[in-house]
């Protein structure tokens, strides 16, 4: 079971660093589930600071992956108008079944929500709009290091008890 175990967190630290760029998996929840199988094992003694610490920071990460592309556009002169847009624009690029539909329903909703706002203004809308995409990748890249922090932590951890595993 212990083999099962650290297999298994491993290949969650794998799926999350990938998660972590591609829009569909939840990079930095995946590689927090591969630390907590880690834990799991006889062999590492439990730590619920660590387990807790990590915890929150994969939540403040997750609510901050869908915060940061809307106040990109709003750092770049967007309107509420814009923002929405972003939101409405994240939310049909994971539902739409198109490639990188994450990446470019924010950048086109925060567009067309400028444009509705002010559809004179096509070199402020386009400003708006390289913010939300500024900003979704800002929060890649945060996940994207949540991610590595983990599975450095991860292999840390089961280098240090390796003696355990034999």
């Amino acid at each position: 079971m212990e083999y099962f175990l650290l297999i298994t967190g491993f290949v969650f630290m794998i799926v999350g660093l990938l998660g972590s760029v591609l829009p569909v998996l939840p990079g930095p929840s995946v590689s927090w589930v591969g630390l907590l199988l880690l834990y799991l094992t006889k062999a590492v003694p439990n730590n619920y600071w660590v387990l807790g610490i990590t915890l929150l920071i994969v939540v403040i990460v997750t609510v901050l992956d869908y915060v940061i592309p809307a106040k990109g556009t709003k750092r770049f002169g967007g309107s509420s108008y814009g923002v929405w847009g972003t939101n409405i624009g994240l939310i049909i690029g994971l539902i739409a079944p198109i490639p990188l539909g994450v990446v470019i329903g924010p950048f086109v909703g925060a567009l067309i929500g400028e444009l509705i706002y002010d559809s004179k203004d096509h070199k402020r809308a386009m400003k708006a709009a390289a913010g939300s995409f500024i900003g979704f990748l800002t929060s890649t890249f945060m996940k994207f290091v949540v991610s590595v922090i983990y599975l450095g932590l991860f292999l840390a951890k089961a280098w240090e008890y390796r003696s355990s595993w034999f």
